[in-house]
């Protein structure tokens, strides 16, 4: 007659391994995934002043002045240039006196950083150019393939003389 009405029973789950399993692939994910590196200069900084270091007088023929404006605009000894030709520019001064020169560059506050880092590039670039040339001739192999000893002779055939002045704030030193 009556029937007892049985209630279906829905099975749980068991989720207790969930939490661990989560877990696992969020650490795999972090191991795994590619983080993006944040731009840099790598520079020298001047040793610690000694109080009885002179300074030095650099010759004012071999300073090539550069700045870099507000606007982005780009000046080499006070004309305007465009990349390629303060590219020339460096690589003719490093050429003509390659240990008494010196590329000083002062940037506007302003500046963008893309203009500040194409002008330290280029630069930087020019520099590579010669020592990959330097290379080529004296051992007769890339500058990268060349041993430590080797990129130590170039480095001081043509070593990278680069002075920053401060950042300039529209025009002030």
């Amino acid at each position: 007659m009556f029937r007892k009405r049985y209630r279906q029973q829905i099975p749980e789950l068991n989720t207790t391994s969930t939490a661990d399993i989560s877990f696992m692939l969020l650490i795999f994910f972090l191991v795994t995934s590619s983080m993006d590196t944040e731009k840099g200069l790598l520079r020298q900084m001047a040793p610690p002043p000694v109080e009885q270091q002179q300074p030095t007088d650099i010759n004012k023929d071999f300073v090539l002045q550069v700045e870099l404006d507000g606007k982005n605009q780009l000046t080499c000894d006070g004309k305007a240039v465009s990349i390629k030709e303060l590219a020339d520019a460096v690589k003719a001064m490093a050429s003509v006196n390659r240990t008494g020169h010196v590329i000083s560059i002062q940037a506007d506050r302003q500046t963008s950083y893309e203009a500040y880092f194409l002008l330290q590039n280029t630069i930087v670039n020019a520099y590579q150019t010669l020592r990959e040339r330097y290379a080529q001739e004296h051992f007769g192999k890339r500058y990268d393939q060349c041993s430590s000893d080797e990129r130590s002779a170039v480095n001081e055939y043509y070593p990278q003389r680069i002075s920053e002045t401060p950042i300039r704030k529209g025009g002030e030193s």
